[in-house]
């Protein structure tokens, strides 16, 4: 929302600056022209480096976001597997309790 301000703002300063260089222009309209043209184009040239520093900022931290975002994946994989491996072990030595417990019980002269 801010950089849409910032272009509003330099756009309208263009217009009215070319605008107010035309009507108090001492000048003949050749070099008014000139001159507005001049302006223009440094506004412009201006506007396409501050956009171009805008760019560069949304594209690192969008870089940036993405890079923690694929390290919070890895590490939620991680651990979900961790935890996975460690249930399925869990799992294996209670089976494991069940069947001792089941055999001795079957041995067991009740």
């Amino acid at each position: 929302m801010k950089a849409d301000k910032i272009i509003l703002g330099v756009l309208g300063g263009v217009a009215v600056g070319a605008l107010l260089g035309v009507l108090f222009a001492p000048e003949k309209g050749d070099k008014t022209r000139k001159k507005i043209m001049d302006k223009s184009n440094d506004y412009a040239d201006e506007l396409k480096d501050k956009l171009d520093t805008l760019l560069g900022s949304i594209t690192q931290k969008y870089e940036k976001i993405w890079k923690e975002g694929e390290s919070l994946v890895s590490e939620g994989k991680s651990k979900f597997y961790d935890a996975k491996n460690e249930g399925e072990a869990l799992l294996a030595e209670g089976k494991s309790k069940f069947y001792d417990a089941k055999n001795e019980i079957k041995n067991t002269n009740i």
